[in-house]
């Protein structure tokens, strides 16, 4: 495991935790990778609620209400999809925040409008019901790509619950 993973993730347990905050994930490209980082912290049950592994479409649309019409107009790997897959999340679980992440982490399925490395997130706060949706473009290998994804999801989760006076 990754220690800047690790590390990251301890800080956001604590910050979870300090409020009594609940976390849930929606993951897509990285398969449950961020859960997995989080629950590698001994007494993470105390502050992640779920995470849903939603890689096809059809369980975008079953476990987390994301409309179809979203699929077909803006794709899987979208801004908009993952909003809906964060608000989706939020909807079926006990959590105060969720996050989702959908991308195209490879060797294929790029495009030109979604090249390799094209990853939407989405964080979502139900005390303050707003979502903020974010676009990267990270570069490397598949795994490479997948761990640059938790990387980001993770620092702007602790960025959020630490500073939640920027989540307007």
């Amino acid at each position: 495991m990754h220690k800047l993973l690790l590390t990251l993730a301890t800080e956001l347990g604590s910050a979870l935790k300090e409020r009594n905050y609940k976390l849930a994930f929606a993951e897509s490209c990285t398969g449950g990778m961020a859960t997995q980082y989080i629950t590698a912290i001994a007494g993470s049950s105390a502050w992640l609620d779920r995470s849903f592994v939603t890689y096809s479409n059809n369980a975008k649309i079953d476990m987390l209400d994301v409309s179809s019409i979203t699929l077909e107009k803006f794709g899987a790997v979208s801004e908009q999809t993952a909003a809906e897959m964060a608000k989706g999340a939020l909807l079926a679980s006990l959590a105060n925040v969720t996050a989702s992440i959908t991308g195209v982490a490879g060797p294929d399925g790029g495009t030109a409008d979604k090249p390799l490395g094209t990853v939407c997130f989405s964080i979502c706060l139900r005390e303050k019901l707003h979502t903020e949706t974010y676009i990267q473009h990270f570069t490397g290998t598949r795994e490479a790509i997948r761990l640059q994804s938790v990387k980001f999801i993770l620092s702007q989760l602790l960025i959020k619950i630490t500073h939640l006076s920027q989540f307007e």
